[in-house]
């Protein structure tokens, strides 16, 4: 956790953006009404000449009008964001600046906004199930506790438009584990028996296992391509570290996954952890910054746990 002088630090650089953001935010008062009010004039004004040469049952809705109308809402939603840039723009670059200072008591941290992080794509499908969209919003990576990390806030999505499903919103942890796992390791939370039926009808690769205590069996699923490898950590270490998380992480079961050298922990979540306040809210170390360095804290230590799972008694 970062000590008086990192906090100092931070304080000061929360007191240049309060600078900023307060003339930010006096641009905005002003670019809204007048972007916004230009559009709303200049549709009045065209309505009424339209007016001059339309029937005079459809003064103001006949179909040039409509269409008239229509375009100055988009127009005007446009208009809207343009205005907003100054501020949008503000916040994203005190990200850029301040959250690598927050998380100062990383080692090496580095920080990137939206950009596809590189662990991704090791991340065993299972532990997930299907989608075909993502989008991913902050990404850091450093080194914690003497083990180099990656962790990502994601949205993996099944389908497209109003029929589309959420099959993970959250954060993701990616790590590198004290002793690689032959194979593939998954604990995620346990489906219908629908989707299981189908799992096995189309052939998954992965075989599901037990852990023998009933609660954790009926809460997860375990499931790998190495069963024999993968048994006595089931049984044994992985089964301890979900009961723990439980405890900690009681809404939604947070799920591990292993693939070789990588650990996986997956914190289902709809907050945005590392959010800034409107640009209209004063920032405020306690309120504002406090509560990430602690959630970042609380979950690199978690990992620092589960990392732990395939260890021998000598390493672990």
């Amino acid at each position: 956790m970062p000590d008086e002088t990192v906090i100092a630090g931070i304080r000061k650089n929360i007191e240049a953006y309060e600078a900023a953001r307060a003339s930010a935010v006096r641009q905005v008062r002003w670019r809204v009404p007048l972007f916004v009010g230009l559009v709303l004039l200049a549709v009045v004004v065209i309505a009424w000449l339209f007016n001059k040469v339309a029937d005079p049952h459809e003064q103001w809705f006949s179909t040039p009008h409509v269409f008239l109308y229509v375009i100055g809402c988009a127009a005007s939603i446009l208009l809207y964001f343009q205005a907003m840039k100054p501020a949008t723009r503000l916040q994203q670059s005190f990200r850029d600046t301040l959250l690598p200072i927050i998380f100062g008591f990383i080692r090496d941290v580095r920080y990137q906004h939206g950009g596809r992080p590189n662990s991704f794509d090791r991340l065993p499908r299972e532990a997930v199930g299907p989608f075909n969209r993502q989008t991913f919003d902050d990404v850091v990576s450093g080194g914690y506790e003497g083990f180099p990390f990656e962790l990502y806030e994601a949205e993996l999505r099944e389908g497209t438009g109003k029929g589309s499903s959420t099959a993970f919103k959250g954060v993701i942890v990616a790590f590198e584990a004290v002793a690689p796992f032959p194979g593939i390791l998954v604990a995620t939370r346990r489906t219908n028996a629908v989707v299981g039926f189908f799992r096995g009808l189309f052939g998954s690769k992965l075989q599901e296992l037990s852990s023998g205590e009933p609660l954790l069996d009926a809460a997860y699923e375990f499931r790998t391509d190495n069963v024999e490898a993968a048994r006595p950590l089931v049984t044994g270490r992985l089964a301890q570290a979900l009961k723990w998380l439980g405890e900690t992480w009681p809404d939604d079961p947070a799920r591990v996954a292993l693939n070789g050298g990588d650990g996986f922990l997956l914190l289902p979540q709809a907050k945005n952890f590392f959010e800034l306040p409107e640009i209209s809210v004063p920032l405020d170390y306690t309120r504002h910054v406090a509560p990430m360095i602690s959630d970042m804290g609380a979950m690199l230590a978690t990992a620092a746990l589960v990392r732990k799972i395939g260890a021998t008694d000598e390493i672990g």
